[in-house]
C-alpha cells in the first residue's frame, strides 16, 4: 500500500514562510527573466518576475483562505479558494497569446509564451510552499532555455526570404532553376511594372534549410545577379527561441 504524500502547504502559514516563498519566486523569475532579457525577447526580466509574483500571491491568498472553504449555514454561496490560481493561469494565457505573432506560415513568440506559462506554474509552486518542486522546475527551465540552446542552433530548420529582381522582359525569370543547385526553392509571389524605368519587378518567396547558427550565404545573390538586377533581399524568420 502506498502512503499519501504529505502536503507542504500549511493551513496557517507564518510570515517568515510567506516571505521565503516570495523570495524564492523572485529568484526564479530573476534567473529565467535574465536569460530572456539577454537575448532581447519581449518577456524580459521585469515581465517574468511580475508574472511569477502574481501567481505566488494568488496561491498564498488561496492558502490563507483554506480554512474558509465551504458554505456556511447562513450563506447561499460556496467559496472555492483554489479558483484563485486557476484564474491566474487563465490570465497568463492572454499574455502568452499576445506574445505569439503569425506572419504567413511563420509563427514567432511561442517560446516566450511558454516561458510565461512555466513561470506561472513555478510561482504557484513556491506560493503554495512546495519549495522542492519549484526549485526543480526552475532548474529544468534554465536547462531547457540555456543548456539546450546549442542543440537548437545545430538543428536544420526552414528559412524564408523575399527576393525581388527587375528585368526588361515581361516574363519572369526562371529563378527556381537558378537557385535549385544551391539548395533553395523559389516561388513567384508578385509582379509589378515600373513605368518610370520601363522594367518589370518580380518578387519571389525563397525557402531553404540550414542550422540557425549558420550565416546566410550571399552566393545566391551573386548567381541571380548574373541574370537580372536585384532590387531587394529580405530575410523573414523567427528570432532564436
Amino acid at each position: 500500500m502506498f502512503e499519501p504524500l504529505c502536503c507542504d502547504m500549511p493551513v496557517h502559514p507564518t510570515w517568515p514562510d510567506l516571505v521565503a516563498r516570495l523570495l524564492f519566486v523572485l529568484l526564479a523569475g530573476f534567473l529565467i527573466g535574465l536569460n530572456r532579457e539577454a537575448r532581447g525577447h519581449t518577456a524580459g526580466l521585469r515581465t517574468t518576475i511580475l508574472v511569477g509574483l502574481a501567481a505566488a500571491v494568488a496561491m498564498i491568498q488561496a492558502n490563507m483562505l483554506l480554512d474558509t472553504m465551504g458554505k456556511g449555514a447562513d450563506s447561499f454561496a460556496r467559496m472555492d479558494v483554489l479558483r484563485f490560481p486557476l484564474g491566474v493561469l487563465t490570465g497568463v494565457g492572454f499574455i502568452g497569446g499576445g506574445a505569439i505573432l503569425r506572419r504567413g506560415d511563420l509563427v514567432t513568440g511561442v517560446t516566450t509564451a511558454a516561458s510565461m506559462w512555466i513561470m506561472t506554474v513555478i510561482g504557484l509552486a513556491f506560493g503554495g510552499g512546495q519549495f522542492g518542486l519549484g526549485a526543480i522546475a526552475t532548474l529544468l527551465t534554465m536547462v531547457t532555455l540555456q543548456a539546450l540552446k546549442w542543440i537548437d542552433l545545430k538543428i536544420p530548420r526552414d528559412h524564408h526570404a523575399i527576393l525581388s529582381v527587375s528585368s526588361a522582359k515581361s516574363s519572369p525569370p526562371d529563378l527556381r532553376e537558378m537557385v535549385r543547385p544551391l539548395g533553395y526553392d523559389a516561388r513567384l509571389s508578385t509582379m509589378e511594372h515600373d513605368s518610370g524605368r520601363g522594367r518589370f519587378v518580380y518578387s519571389f518567396n525563397l525557402e531553404w534549410k540550414q542550422p540557425e547558427a549558420a550565416e546566410t550565404s550571399t552566393e545566391i545573390l551573386a548567381v541571380v545577379g548574373r541574370h537580372c538586377e536585384i532590387e531587394r533581399f529580405e530575410l523573414i524568420g523567427e528570432k532564436s527561441p
